[in-house]
């Protein structure tokens, strides 16, 4: 199924996404080991990829970089991206923001971004789904 390009999409975590596409989603583990699954395989062989992660790491540093620093899992691979704070598609090597928390400006979830965001028309606000 998935090395043939039978999925249409793939849904998967991230460490980083950056601004063209790349992601990674896995590390060298504690002790040297690498912590590899099969993300490597899902990203080459679904025809979307998308990313749901938090907006940034437990201390405070950009998930969604100009550049990742990690080992990489695909390259240019990621057309969309959810966050806890924004929905953003990868479009032309840019980070294209489409939805954003209402009470957040822009100016506020650029600073904690790591690339830069772009905009094409309206932004609308992201529905939060009440539990």
């Amino acid at each position: 199924m998935v090395r043939g390009g039978h999925l249409d999409v793939a849904i998967l975590g991230a460490y980083q996404v950056a601004e063209n596409g790349d992601l990674a989603n896995w590390r060298v583990g504690t002790k040297g080991v690498p912590a590899v699954g099969g993300a490597m395989d899902l990203v080459h062989g679904a025809k979307q990829v998308v990313v749901i992660t938090e907006h940034v790491t437990k201390g405070g540093e950009p998930k969604l970089v100009e550049r990742c620093t990690f080992p990489l899992t695909g390259v240019g691979c990621i057309t969309r991206i959810y966050t806890s704070h924004a929905v953003i598609d990868v479009s032309g090597g840019r980070f294209m923001l489409r939805e954003k928390l209402a009470d957040m400006t822009f100016d506020e979830l650029q600073a904690m971004t790591g690339g830069r965001l772009h905009v094409d028309g309206r932004v609308a606000d992201l529905a939060v789904p009440e539990l």
